[in-house]
């Protein structure tokens, strides 16, 4: 049994309420919403504040928010406050996309450490929870992840998670995990390791490489929710297994969505058939389907 938190990251499309359902089910210790505009969430937008709802079997949740001044991350933290079952406030900055970046939030404030510091500083000093993380890249477009690092601890974030990449690399190329290294050995604070670990064996060689205190999986575990499984019992699951987990997936997103649920279940579909001989016949077939019994049959037809 891998003696470390194992946290699903954040992923906008991806990870909402039903996916998590599945992860925690299937071994991952620490959920997290999907990032959530802090000045949605200051109006108190009602697709955002619907958006905080979680599983009844998210025993460790936290809601991340993405902020770009002070002021807005402190009116999203008071009304954060008011919710007694969100455990802890997730910051991001590290998100890589355009509208982020332009906006000022997410990795831009790679760009701006005074100002991150402010936010971080803001937060720190006005959230009620359990536990306040914050999640970062190494570095706006060069590493200097140990800089950041210690603006994040010295500004009370009591916990980060690290993406080995700069903002600037998205997703290309390798994580670099020497510099997570870095980070552990500079700081106090307990330090997460995320990116590239998408079977049991990486999560080893990464948590003893770097020394970090737990493990944070985002796309690996993409069409693979039951990784966090495999890493405590350090096997895969099996066949029959995998179908009763998507199937059960299926459920969850029906229940939580009604029949919407059933077409946003396709880009799953295409994730978990992948691999499998006949995917492209499966994933034409099933992009026609819109009644919930009948995807659940193709689903038992095809992974069985």
């Amino acid at each position: 049994m891998l003696n470390c938190k194992l946290a699903l990251a954040p992923l906008a499309g991806y990870t909402d309420l039903p996916f998590r359902k599945v992860a925690k089910e299937y071994g991952a210790d620490w959920t997290i919403s999907e990032m959530i505009n802090a000045n949605a969430l200051s109006h108190k937008d009602p697709k955002t504040l619907k958006m905080l709802t979680k599983n009844s079997n998210e025993d460790e949740y936290s809601v991340q928010i993405a902020a770009n001044t002070p002021q807005v991350a402190k009116r999203a933290v008071e009304i954060l406050n008011e919710y007694d079952f969100i455990d802890g406030i997730d910051l991001n900055v590290g998100c890589p996309v355009k509208k982020a970046l332009k906006s000022g939030y997410g990795g831009y404030l790679l760009s701006d450490l005074k100002l991150l510091a402010s936010i971080i500083q803001t937060i720190a000093t006005t959230h009620k929870k359990k536990i306040f993380s914050v999640k970062m890249r190494i570095g706006f477009d060069t590493p200097n992840g140990v800089e950041i690092a210690r603006v994040v601890e010295d500004n009370g974030a009591m916990l980060v998670s690290v993406h080995a990449r700069t903002v600037k690399q998205l997703y290309k190329g390798h994580a670099n995990y020497d510099e997570i290294a870095r980070i552990k050995q500079a700081i106090q604070i307990p330090v997460i390791a995320n990116g590239d670990i998408t079977t049991y064996q990486k999560a080893q060689e990464v948590l003893a490489y770097t020394q970090a205190d737990g493990l944070m999986i985002g796309r690996g575990a993409i069409g693979k929710p039951w990784i966090f499984q495999e890493i405590k019992t350090q096997r895969d699951i099996d066949i029959p297994q995998k179908q009763q987990i998507i199937l059960s997936h299926l459920a969850a997103m029906y229940e939580w969505y009604g029949e919407y649920g059933v077409i946003l279940f396709r880009k799953h579909l295409h994730t978990y058939s992948k691999g499998y001989k006949n995917a492209h016949e499966f994933r034409v077939k099933v992009n026609h389907i819109t009644d919930y019994h009948l995807l659940a049959e193709e689903i038992e037809r095809f992974f069985g």
